[in-house]
């Protein structure tokens, strides 16, 4: 197999690390800016090691849905889980919208203290995946920072609005 491609998407936010976790981890923050420009819902959060979210996100009378199963949580610093497209009832699924999407992300997200900001790192590494899903991988990179930089873009609002309230 050939070596695994690593997205990877950082973003500095004028905002302490515990607020910013806060905004990954409390499922009332989580569903303002994750998915820009769709409805989204968190059906689960469980934030620990072997806990799971369920997301969905609705638009235009469909819906999309995905899994997360935490493997990893070291609280205002790190979390890690397997992303996956699933069915309405969380069932693990192969994309519906992309053939040979890889069936699961490996995702990592840290949080750094950058003086009195946080300095966040995402990064998505296909979790066993074929050769067809690796490709499909690499070809889609270039195009991940638009999506992840609109709910950076969302987030970083949210995180003003927050610090003045």
């Amino acid at each position: 197999m050939s070596d695994l491609p690593v997205y990877s998407f950082e973003r500095i936010f004028d905002a302490p690390r515990a607020l910013v976790w806060r905004t990954w981890t409390e499922a009332e923050l989580l569903a303002k800016w994750y998915g820009p420009g769709v409805e989204t819902t968190i059906h689960k959060l469980d934030v620990k090691p072997g806990g799971a979210w369920h997301n969905e996100m609705a638009w235009g009378g469909k819906s999309s849905f995905e899994r997360m199963d935490f493997k990893e949580v070291e609280p205002e610093r790190k979390l890690v889980w397997h992303h996956s497209m699933a069915d309405q009832d969380f069932n693990i699924i192969s994309n519906p919208m992309m053939e040979n999407w890889p069936r699961v992300l490996l995702t990592t997200v840290t949080f750094e203290d950058a003086g009195s900001q946080t300095k966040v790192t995402l990064q998505w590494v296909p979790h066993e995946a074929s050769e067809a899903e690796l490709e499909t991988f690499r070809a889609a990179m270039a195009g991940l920072n638009k999506g992840w930089g609109s709910g950076m873009d969302l987030l970083e609002t949210i995180l003003a609005e927050l610090q003045t309230a």
